[in-house]
């Protein structure tokens, strides 16, 4: 082997830096030469080697990022394939048996032992994990981005490549013109810019330099009778039998390598760890940059031992969970009764002895017709005692809920339930119609009872009703342990794509246990949910529950007198709803009967969550909910509730830098991790009072996982055992949390770091605002402070993101002047508007990230007319 320095042609490439670049002559085993370039890192003293390889059109430019981010001890070694990039040009076609050959020619001339992590993408992958199986000795680990190692069954291959493979197209987009390799980089959403694209395709400039572009796409054995065809199905049933830690990172948005081809991989690597980037395509490495630093800190953990990033471990709380319990063994307890378990809008109910006899009964139908333990079963059902049913059921039969609200929106739903990987899917007509639009693998099963036309038009799916009739008539299936998944959660998305959150049966029964605890709920007690999530809850709790005449999507549609009607159904003494349904049920308190009034007058407790509830709020809901003692408990959809307040301790507590929710509740832990200059949460776990950093959580109910997001999960349980929340704040001197807003949303000024809260709170004291959202603006580490306030009466205030957008303006002296007073910190503007953007779910949470990107439109001189009627 011989090696020299790479030509001048390779500096200035973004990113590249030109030290790792050089030229390494490698002789094969039929004496014929080869000069290959290669990137690599050099790393001095190196305990392992990551063998990163490319696919078609691109080259080792592609890894560039994880060169850079390599951990201590691990050489990076990116080449070009024989006949692309920098590498020599081949007289003949290479087949993939001969460039699985060609790298070991390469590895053994570099001397690369074990142990070596193999990355790939596109064609490289299949080449990579070939390798792999030819060296299963020196192997440690396999990572893979967007790729396909095998055609999964009734797949004919990615429709772009098999045109692309038309021996007449193929000559003409690959070699003849540079489309093929153009049309690599056009795929990334945001697009690349001009100096990435062109370094991917400066290789690449004449027809000769992309002949093995076109060899490429022609050896991929689409057909049986393929040359290649043989070696690729031996690598991908080799590789069932690789066991080593792999870790899948992939881009939903690719239509080169679809779903299909990730769920193949799964199957084939049941052991692998995947990360999804939402919003990433084909290109990943390009697309989620920050891919390097997940796969820096997979390597690191490969070396520490640490092999998967496991959420909080229940064993640690010292709270323990009743073996013999499951979630539907309050429905069992309740079998003889015949009082209301659930009522659903309009007023139709279903007694205990009939839900809990539907679900032992659905339960068994779903197992005879294929749901088996584990499986994921998607909810496409409005709130009824049928979805009620199907969940209960589901979990009886030992499978996975998933459930991802109307409130998403379309495109939110989409991206959710794709990301769950379901392998059935329960819903009603427009149900199981959306999840025909969506693309939804998995069988169908259609509620209720549907007549013979409505099934053809369903694609002949077994109906709940067919299901529960052949449930009577076998044995019911074996309770899974509780250590088993029973649901798939879906957060609000408030500040990116919602993340799917996996629970465990023990975890659940733990959330349970707690709010049955936390708030004295026994069988006598009956809820009223204003949230439809919530409600799935009554039955677990063994109390009976009632949904209110609501648009799921649109929580502020609650009215007091449809609340007020719904606790007559059930004779309620619970209610739970959101802030924003809060608000208009005060505003709506004036139109209430008496009969209504007397039906409200009998809650004994009101709780609302979701987002910061005023004490304004809960004291003007007296009137309302005379007798209901109000309570916030704070939490997320990771792990609800951690803490609790009520309004005489809110009141108490007084006013603060922040919203104060509370001390934690029993056997659940909270610290701090402080905050560097930079804003970043380093710092050790914490309860010293006022110290402000991330709230982490500890407790038997927090989330198993992030589900398909290993890299978020792994961050977020950087401490074994601690749940890392998002969320700032503080612990005061008597343990109670603050909360300062997410690390999302802190401003970086040149002075220190600030949280948004406590300034809007400060702002919203002002007579005459309505609501406010303090932001940064500029770049990080030097951002100024922007309040942006919504005048009193002008409209509600906040608004549900999606609807029409209102306009920002620059405030009067007068307005600007008295918010600069309040503060607290120096503004640098105040702008006002008519309202504040809000979460998609609740509805509540102000959207910061939107307010600061339509701040800095504005001042940096964007044209937004000053809307009629705003001061």
């Amino acid at each position: 082997m011989t090696a020299e320095l790479a030509p001048p042609a390779l500096t200035g490439l973004p990113g590249l830096d030109p030290r790792w670049s050089r030229f390494v002559t490698v002789t094969d085993p039929d004496g014929q030469k080869w000069r290959w370039h290669v990137l690599d890192n050099r790393a001095a003293d190196p305990t392992g080697t990551v063998l990163c390889v490319h696919g078609n059109p691109t080259w080792s430019y592609l890894w560039r990022r994880l060169l850079a981010a390599a951990p201590p001890g691990w050489r990076v070694i990116a080449p070009d394939q024989l006949g692309m990039g920098w590498s020599d040009r081949l007289t003949e076609p290479r087949t993939l048996r001969q460039r699985i050959f060609d790298l070991s020619d390469l590895t053994a001339a570099l001397g690369v032992t074990g142990p070596v992590v193999t990355v790939g993408h596109d064609w490289g992958g299949v080449i990579s994990l070939g390798w792999a199986l030819d060296h299963r000795r020196d192997v440690r680990g396999v990572v893979l981005a967007n790729t396909a190692v095998a055609m999964p069954q009734g797949d004919f291959g990615p429709a772009l490549i098999r045109f692309a493979h038309v021996p007449g197209v193929r000559a003409t987009v690959t070699v003849g013109t540079p489309l093929f390799v153009r049309a690599a980089t056009a795929l990334s959403r945001p697009p690349l810019s001009a100096d990435v694209r062109r370094a991917y395709a400066s290789p690449y400039r004449t027809a000769a330099r992309r002949t093995s572009v076109g060899d490429f796409v022609a050896d991929i054995p689409f057909a049986p009778g393929h040359p290649s065809r043989p070696v690729q199905e031996r690598i991908a049933e080799g590789i069932r039998s690789l066991d080593v830690p792999a870790l899948l990172l992939w881009g939903p948005r690719d239509p080169v390598f679809g779903e299909q081809y990730l769920a193949d991989l799964r199957a084939r690597l049941p052991q692998a760890q995947l990360h999804r980037y939402e919003q990433a395509s084909y290109l990943l490495p390009e697309d989620a940059p920050q891919y390097a630093e997940a796969v820096a800190q997979w390597l690191a953990d490969l070396g520490s031992g640490r092999r998967r990033a496991a959420g909080p471990d229940a064993r640690a709380s010292g709270r323990g969970t009743d073996p013999g319990r499951r979630l539907w063994s309050a429905l069992v307890d309740r079998s003889a009764d015949g009082s209301p378990a659930v009522v659903e809008p309009g007023g139709t109910s279903v007694s205990w002895a009939r839900l809990a006899r539907r679900v032992e009964e659905l339960a068994a139908g779903l197992a005879r017709a294929g749901v088996c333990p584990g499986h994921r079963v998607a909810l496409l059902l409005e709130p009824s005692a049928e979805l009620t049913a199907a969940v209960y059921a589901v979990w009886r039969a030992g499978a996975v809920i998933v459930v991802a609200d109307k409130g998403l929106g379309w495109a939110g739903m989409r991206r959710a339930l794709r990301s769950a990987a379901v392998d059935h899917v329960i819903g009603s007509r427009p149900g199981l119609a959306a999840a025909r639009l969506m693309g939804m693998p998995g069988s169908r099963i259609i509620a209720g009872n549907p007549d013979p036309v409505t099934r053809r038009a369903q694609g002949g799916p077994h109906s709940l009703a067919d299901l529960e009739r052949q449930g009577r008539t076998v044995t019911a299936p074996a309770v899974s342990p509780l250590d088993a998944d029973c649901a798939v959660l879906f957060t609000s998305g408030a500040t990116g794509p919602a993340k799917g959150v996996v629970y465990t049966q023990r975890q659940v029964l733990a959330q349970l246990e707690l709010v049955r605890s936390t708030y004295r709920l026994t069988a006598d007690d009956r809820l009223v949910a204003a949230f439809a999530p919530f409600a799935l809850l009554g039955p677990g709790l063994g109390i009976g529950s009632a949904v209110p005449d609501i648009d799921v999507t649109a929580p502020a549609s609650l009215t007091a007198g449809a609340l007020a009607d719904a606790a007559a159904v059930v004779d309620a003494t619970v209610v739970f709803a959101s802030p924003a349904a809060l608000h208009r049920v005060a505003a709506t308190a004036g139109d209430l009967t008496a009969a209504q009034r007397s039906s409200l007058g009998r809650v004994r407790l009101l709780v609302s969550a979701g987002a910061p509830v005023p004490a304004s709020l809960l004291a003007s809901l007296r009137e309302v909910l005379p007798a209901a003692e109000a309570h916030t408990p704070y939490g997320m959809t990771e792990v609800l509730p951690v803490t609790d307040i009520s309004l005489p301790g809110i009141e108490a507590a007084g006013v603060g830098e922040g919203v104060c929710v509370g001390q934690p509740l029993s056997a659940v832990g909270v610290r701090i991790s402080a905050l560097s200059a930079h804003g970043v949460a380093d710092g050790p776990l914490t309860t010293t009072p006022g110290q402000t950093g991330e709230v982490c959580v500890r407790a038997v109910h927090v989330k198993d996982r992030y589900d398909a997001l290993w890299a978020t999960e792994r961050a977020a349980s950087r401490e074994p055992g601690w749940h890392r929340t998002g969320d700032v704040g503080h612990l005061d001197e008597d343990g109670r949390l603050w909360i300062e807003g997410r690390l999302s949303h802190l401003i970086t000024t040149a002075n220190g770091i600030v949280t948004p809260v406590g300034i809007e709170q400060r702002v919203e004291r002002l007579a005459g605002v309505a609501s406010a959202a303090a932001v940064g603006v500029g770049p990080a580490g030097a951002q100024v402070v922007v309040v942006v306030v919504v005048p009193a009466g002008l409209t509600t205030g906040r608004r549900r993101l999606g609807r029409r957008r209102s306009r920002l303006a620059v405030a009067n002296t007068d307005t600007a002047d008295a918010v600069r007073a309040v503060a607290g910190v120096d503004v640098a503007a105040v702008l006002i508007t008519d309202r504040l953007p809000v979460d998609i779910r609740h509805q509540s949470k102000t959207d910061r990230r939107e307010v600061a990107r339509r701040a800095t439109r504005l001042l940096a001189g964007a044209r937004t007319p000053r809307r009629p009627g705003v001061p």
